[in-house]
């Protein structure tokens, strides 16, 4: 049961809008180090324990489902994926750390909390499984604070939540594209739904790990603490625009609130890069520019945004490479501009052909998108650019679907690193694919060696 007392301390002070802008007190430039192990900036890099901290990484959003102590949890599936991402190299893992029950159609169930003031424990408690095995592998956690997308609830439950129950649903036809990203950016100036949003954080990271009895604040086993998933401001230019000064203030504030709470670890936005922003560099830039936000963040998805043909992965690949080169450039550019380090944070690719979701099929075409990311990464460490780490999206490992669809169904416990709204398979990487495997160990090397 969370204090409901000390949560409303946070949320109060938006109840009557997102307006707040004065000082919330000294703010630590990239962590204050003061304890052993946190991961803290050094310029366009990353330290830990007195050494440059650079790191291979993997998306494992499901982690404190597998480890909650439930019907739906599997610790021991948990512990087996775990050792194997350890053993590919990897050493960071971005998490979902909340879940809004939402009514939103893919939803995932159970979520962290409803509107309510009591959250889900055997979840937090998952949460906190999950910590506590990934300190025992070395491993350090990204984990982000609720999702601008469906599929964890995210700002549109929370929307939902103070307008009398009004939502619309990504992909539906009565809701065409950018209505939903057009709906949720909303949020940002809502004050009801910032002091929701606020009590969890403050619930959160005031939480003391029931397996371990370490306060989350202090455990350097969190790297950052993440804004959202993928936080855009809006969907079309005639929302987004007049929309950002809310965004900047929403990123600054949440930020800034966030570091009086943790002020030894770091805080990302969670943002895509210039895909989230209306593809422009001074939004990307003004966004990540506080002294509040540690580091920069980009995702890739070539795929999604039309950038490549996965019927036609021969003869199309060539021609996304090259936009995916220049995506990177882009954002190294602007990393160096502010000064701070950059991760490439999530990056997927389909398997070789088109509804290609089955294990058995090969990845040719993947492993090839991840040699040109990582060797991106790689060079730049190299010549001490802001590259410092990556994640992949995302770690399927033996969760295989029962459905000849490959649909999520609501009751499936196989989790994926394919989210509930996608076919199961789709991006993910399982515990058979050698030859992608095969190519995160060898960069989680050069990486380990830089």
């Amino acid at each position: 049961m969370i204090d409901r007392r000390m949560a409303l301390v946070g949320g109060a002070a938006l109840a009557a809008g997102c307006t707040t802008s004065g000082p919330l007190g000294t703010l630590p430039r990239g962590g204050t180090g003061r304890a052993a192990g946190f991961v803290t900036v050094d310029g366009l890099g990353f330290r830990r324990n007195g050494r440059p901290y650079r790191y291979a990484g993997a998306n494992i959003w499901y982690g404190a489902w597998l480890g909650a102590d439930t019907a739906y949890g599997d610790r021991a599936r948990l512990s087996r994926e775990l050792d194997r991402l350890q053993t590919l190299g990897v050493r960071n893992l971005r998490i979902l750390g909340s879940a809004e029950l939402s009514p939103l159609k893919n939803s995932i169930t159970p979520g962290f909390r409803d509107a309510g003031p009591t959250y889900n424990q055997d979840l937090l408690k998952g949460l906190d499984w999950t910590l506590a095995e990934m300190a025992k592998r070395d491993m350090t956690a990204v984990v982000y604070l609720t999702n601008f997308w469906e599929w964890s609830g995210g700002m549109m439950t929370y929307l939902s939540w103070v307008n009398g129950g009004k939502f619309i649903n990504m992909n539906d036809p009565a809701h065409p594209w950018p209505e939903f990203p057009d709906w949720n950016a909303a949020f940002y100036a809502s004050g009801r739904a910032q002091t929701l949003y606020r009590d969890y954080i403050r619930a959160m990271l005031t939480r003391t790990n029931s397996v371990t009895g370490v306060a989350y604040a202090a455990d350097p086993t969190i790297m950052a603490w993440q804004l959202a998933n993928e936080p855009r401001p809006g969907g079309s230019d005639a929302v987004a625009v007049p929309n950002l000064p809310n965004f900047y203030r929403w990123i600054d504030e949440t930020a800034r609130y966030i570091k009086t709470l943790a002020p030894d670890q770091l805080v990302s936005t969670g943002s895509e890069g210039l895909k989230g922003s209306i593809e422009r560099e001074d939004v990307v830039l003004a966004a990540h520019r506080p002294a509040s936000i540690d580091y920069l963040t980009t995702h890739i998805w070539p795929n999604n945004w039309s950038w490549m043909d996965a019927g036609n992965l021969a003869g199309t690949y060539d021609a996304g490479a090259v936009k995916v080169a220049g995506y990177i450039d882009a954002h190294v550019r602007m990393a160096r501009t502010l000064g701070k380090p950059l991760v490439i944070e999530e990056f997927g690719y389909p398997r070789d052909g088109q509804d290609a979701y089955d294990p058995t099929i090969t990845t040719a075409y993947k492993d090839r998108f991840y040699r040109q990311i990582y060797a991106a990464i790689e060079a730049d460490a190299k010549a001490g650019g802001p590259l410092a780490g990556s994640n992949f999206w995302a770690w399927n490992g033996e969760a295989r679907t029962p459905h000849a669809d490959h649909r999520f169904q609501r009751g499936d416990l196989g989790y994926m690193g394919d989210p509930p709204h996608e076919p199961q398979g789709w991006y993910g990487v399982f515990d058979s694919d050698a030859t992608t495997q095969a190519v995160l160990r060898g960069h989680a090397a050069a990486m380990a060696a830089l």
